[in-house]
């Protein structure tokens, strides 16, 4: 079972900047994707994901404002202009095919 830890969550004040991190417990380039989904009221929606070969993907609401990137051990969300909206928690994604895996979750809250 593929397990990722996510961390870096927290209390911002708007304008703020935070990074998440993911790390699963296989290698990341097993994995189509990998990416961060924002639940807030409503459904989890996709804000950024990378891709086996490095290619991007942003939610409109992140771009110019998030960027995803990843090294051997985890990928990172580095979030800057945080804004209200942006308040949610974030779930850690990896894609293999058909098969999802998700984390546990982090909670992001901006406050102005």
């Amino acid at each position: 079972q593929v397990q990722l830890v996510e961390s870096g969550g927290g209390l911002v004040q708007a304008g703020g900047s935070l990074t998440l991190s993911c790390a699963p417990s296989e290698s990341i380039f097993d994995f189509n994707y990998m990416g961060w989904y924002r639940q807030a009221p409503g459904a989890r929606e996709l804000v950024a994901r990378i891709s086996v070969g490095g290619s991007t993907n942003y939610a409109d609401s992140a771009k110019g404002r998030f960027t995803i990137s990843r090294d051997n051990i985890a990928v990172y969300l580095h979030m800057v202009g945080l804004k209200s909206e942006d308040t949610g928690v974030y779930y850690c994604n990896a894609n293999r095919l058909s098969r999802n895996w998700w984390g546990q979750g982090t909670q992001v809250t901006v406050f102005s």
